[in-house]
């Protein structure tokens, strides 16, 4: 008699086990349900007037978004600035007028699947693809035949590296490149670390829309925290910017398809690599050192060993992944030094 009362006891809990947790998932559905449709947030002042001053164009069907203002006068320099993963052409912001006052025109692009432009799902993202966004926006604001300067950071750096490629070997649609200013990119598969969530990302298959849609800002913003310098964090209204660029469109459901970068930055390697390595083109490097995307001293000592031509900057020991952001002085000191060696 004790054992089976025993047993109808293990057996009465079980079901009450069974029965709590399944409240709990009904619970749980429509919390689910209400998280996964949660409006972006508003476009910040900031945001909104970034917005405002730029304009659209389209390619292949897409609206692409740029911003395009003329500053030095007397100057006839072009400089296109080529932004990172997961953010926009915002990162430019603390530069913007300092460039503006060297340059007689500064452009910037957000690339499909970032910031202001079209988001498209589903879609192959590739650099090859934004690379000809690129072409497409210089050939819309007639620049075809002038001489651009390209200033790139993470993503945007194997975009200016297939431009580079395209240049040296004549493809139809080149840019006439003047120098090119790379700044804490992956550009080698053997010194670059992904972070975590972007391994999971790329990499989950038919469980990677599912993350996608469960990314938040919290999330967010610890990720992207790791990858600034402990005295170089964002605030918090700059983090809320970067995640609602990404939010913009429903950006962050297209995150896993972009990340596919990573595959093909290992796969056109020799491509990327050999452009860099063999143009004639003026190079330059600005090197956040903290960096644990591109870490110290491994990076820098592989870009060195390989691009004897380019010269580089190494700025302070404290700045990470995002150096326009984290010392916008130092990155446009070095920057204009480059740009003004030649």
């Amino acid at each position: 008699m004790t054992r089976r009362h025993s047993n109808s006891e293990e057996c009465a809990s079980s079901l009450g086990m069974r029965e709590w947790w399944l409240h709990v998932g009904l619970l749980c559905v429509p919390l689910i349900a209400v998280y996964l449709h949660i409006p972006p947030p508003q476009l910040s002042p900031a945001l909104q007037n970034w917005r405002s001053s730029g304009a659209f164009f389209s390619f292949k069907g897409h609206n692409i978004f740029y911003k395009d203002s003329t500053g030095a006068v007397g100057s006839s320099d072009i400089v296109i600035l080529l932004h990172g993963f997961p953010t926009s052409s915002y990162d430019w912001y603390k530069i913007w007028e300092p460039l503006n006052q060297r340059f007689n025109r500064v452009i910037a692009v957000d690339f499909l699947g970032f910031g202001f432009s079209d988001k498209p799902r589903p879609h192959r993202y590739s650099i090859f693809e934004q690379a000809s966004i690129v072409e497409a926006l210089v050939s819309h604001l007639r620049l075809v035949h002038q001489r651009v300067n390209l200033l790139s950071h993470d993503y945007g750096d194997t975009v200016a590296l297939e431009l580079l490629y395209r240049r040296d070997h004549n493809r139809t649609g080149h840019l006439t490149i003047n120098s090119l200013c790379l700044s804490n990119g992956g550009i080698f598969p053997e010194t670059h670390y992904p972070r975590l969530l972007q391994k999971l990302l790329k990499d989950s298959g038919f469980l990677s829309p599912v993350l996608t849609r469960l990314i938040n800002y919290l999330l967010f913003s610890k990720g992207i925290g790791d990858v600034f310098g402990p005295y170089t964090q964002p605030t918090e209204a700059e983090y809320w910017d970067m995640w609602t660029g990404i939010r913009f469109n429903d950006g962050n459901l297209v995150m896993d398809s972009i990340l596919q970068y990573i595959n093909q930055r290992l796969k056109h390697r020799e491509r990327w690599v050999g452009a860099l390595t063999s143009t004639s083109v003026p190079l330059h490097m600005i090197y956040g050192p903290l960096d644990p995307v591109n870490p110290h001293p491994q990076f820098i000592s592989r870009y060195q060993s390989l691009v004897r031509r380019s010269t580089v900057s190494v700025l302070d020991e404290h700045i990470s992944h995002y150096p326009q952001l984290e010392d916008p002085t130092g990155f446009l000191n070095a920057y204009l030094n480059f740009i003004n060696s030649f």
